[in-house]
């Protein structure tokens, strides 16, 4: 039985990150639109290559150059006579500085009859950045938010702040040449002026707002960093239009009908899960228990952007987390397996793009001289699910739409 939920993960696994790859989007979003004057291509995201490769595909060399700016390990070859870059995430290297310096020499000195062809997904908040602060600064800051449990929303609101690119900078910078933005959303309810700190929107988020957040959450900052929280972003943009191409709902979608085709009735309980990752691997382990007794086979999907409060100093990601939650609760479960995934392939700083547990979980990690509430207070999910073989390991997959958590019960 416990082979055969292992499949069946994989199976959505891969199905769902296949329906959800920017190519076809791209070329849809570009096919048979008009551009006059010059086009120059920007792209910045974990998914900028796929989604730069597929509009070159689509319009050739009526695009005049490119830089694409993604994460380490994303750039899958060359792409005609684009500049294509790798830089750090989730925390901003100076590759992210570099990449985005091209990207703005790139589009100065623009006419108003030229396009910028703006291609962004998520991941883009660290890999397209040009800071008003010093880097190592930024690092510190972005650190910070990404250990304090700040959703996505409150941390790019700081970012936007602390940036010369973000909060609508960068599509100011284009003026007055138009921006045509294709989005690839990875932020729940699609928020264009949050999706990689919207560096082509305007900005709905406040002063007063940024400087909440820095205090709700303690943040240790500089006088610099300060005053440049109560320093307001662009309100109105005149020169961009911005399509959506892909977003979380897509990716639920598609794993609900693999859930099918494998023998599950699906059940969508969220495409909007934004909580603690343990807490939502603990939910979904209760729900399995729920409905143990039952006699179909049942799939609870949930896709969102769960969060992890570090309190140890492991290694991991939220996806491995959230399924090393939900062991204890499927304990010897026959027919249980919760697995989550990122879209992106990548989880955290790992090779991993989630993880999966099922009933004999628990007692694999105990075989091993593994605690589970030692390896969860150390944040410390992606060794002990490598012991139990419990990493899913995707590689890099071009897209980036959130995350999906699956609870399978087979009957």
């Amino acid at each position: 039985m416990e082979a055969k939920m292992r499949k069946d993960a994989n199976d959505i696994v891969s199905a769902s990150i296949k329906a959800v790859q920017p190519d076809e989007a791209v070329s849809r979003a570009l096919r048979g639109r008009e551009f006059s004057g010059r086009v120059l291509l920007v792209a910045a995201g974990k998914a900028a290559w796929q989604m730069a490769k597929a509009a070159h595909d689509c319009m050739g060399e009526r695009i005049e150059t490119g830089v694409v700016v993604t994460k380490y390990g994303h750039v899958m070859g060359p792409i005609s006579n684009f500049d294509c870059r790798e830089a750090g995430h989730p925390v901003p290297d100076d590759n992210s500085f570099a990449g985005t310096q091209a990207a703005l020499d790139l589009v100065r000195d623009l006419s108003a009859n030229d396009t910028v062809l703006f291609l962004l997904s998520g991941g883009g908040s660290a890999l397209f950045e040009k800071p008003l602060i010093p880097g190592e600064v930024l690092q510190d800051v972005t650190r910070q938010l990404l250990a304090c449990g700040a959703d996505i929303v409150e941390i790019n609101t700081i970012r936007k702040r602390l940036s010369a690119v973000k909060g609508g900078r960068f599509a100011q910078v284009c003026a007055p040449a138009k921006v045509f933005s294709i989005v690839l959303s990875d932020i729940l309810g699609d928020p264009l002026d949050m999706i990689a700190s919207g560096p082509a929107y305007p900005d709905s988020s406040t002063c007063g707002e940024a400087r909440a957040i820095a205090e709700k959450y303690k943040l240790e900052l500089t006088p610099e960093t300060w005053a440049l929280l109560d320093r307001e972003t662009p309100k109105d943009l005149e020169n961009v239009t911005t399509l959506i191409t892909g977003s979380v709902r897509e990716l639920c979608t598609a794993a609900a009908r693999e859930c099918e085709r494998l023998g599950y009735e699906p059940i969508l309980l969220t495409d909007r899960l934004c909580c603690e990752a343990r807490e939502a691997g603990s939910f979904l382990a209760a729900i399995l228990k729920t409905h143990a007794e039952g006699k179909k086979s049942l799939a609870f999907i949930a896709g969102g952007e769960t969060v992890v409060h570090l309190t140890g100093k492991g290694k991991g990601g939220r996806n491995q987390e959230l399924a090393l939650a939900a062991a204890q609760g499927i304990e010897e479960l026959s027919g249980a397996a919760v697995f989550s995934v990122g879209s992106d392939g990548t989880d955290g700083p790992t090779d991993a793009a989630g993880g999966y547990a099922d009933g004999t979980t628990l007692k694999s990690l105990k075989a091993k001289g593994l605690d589970l509430f030692a390896v969860l207070a150390d944040n410390n999910a992606y060794h002990a699910l490598k012991a139990v073989d419990g990493l899913i390991i995707t590689g890099p997959t071009g897209t980036n739409v959130n995350d999906v958590a699956v609870a399978l019960l087979r009957r």
